[in-house]
């Protein structure tokens, strides 16, 4: 459905070294970068984070999140203990969600700018 996702960021330096972090274990690299933008992606640049002027305010109750394909459930644990070594915040340990389905396996943080992700894997490890 999607081409791409862009979010806008205070300071697109410091969500590099989070994203290059919290992205690599679950397949995704920075594909392309210019002052002010990173574009992350597999094959291409689908998820892309630019400096903004008036990013988006922090909101936990707003619904909006990011989940990031996962290939499996060890990068699912990958992926948060990296977001947490790099400035993110918890939302949620690694672990089934059996609410979600008997294999959804996911964890859930919070980036440096409040956005909310989720990594997520649908195979029985």
């Amino acid at each position: 459905m999607f081409d791409h996702i862009s979010i806008g960021v205070q300071d697109s330096d410091a969500s590099k070294r989070f994203y290059d972090a919290a992205l690599k274990p679950l397949g995704y690299t920075c594909l392309s970068q210019s002052p002010g933008s990173l574009g992350y992606g597999k094959e291409a640049a689908r998820y892309w984070v630019n400096d903004a002027g008036k990013p988006v305010p922090a909101d936990r109750d707003s619904g909006l999140h990011f989940c990031f394909a996962a290939p499996t459930r060890a990068s699912v644990d990958a992926f948060h203990a990296a977001a947490l070594r790099e400035g993110g915040k918890d939302n949620g340990q690694p672990g089934l969600r059996a609410a979600y389905g008997d294999n959804y396996y996911a964890a859930f943080v919070i980036d440096p700018d409040g956005y909310r992700l989720e990594a997520y894997c649908g195979k029985a490890d």
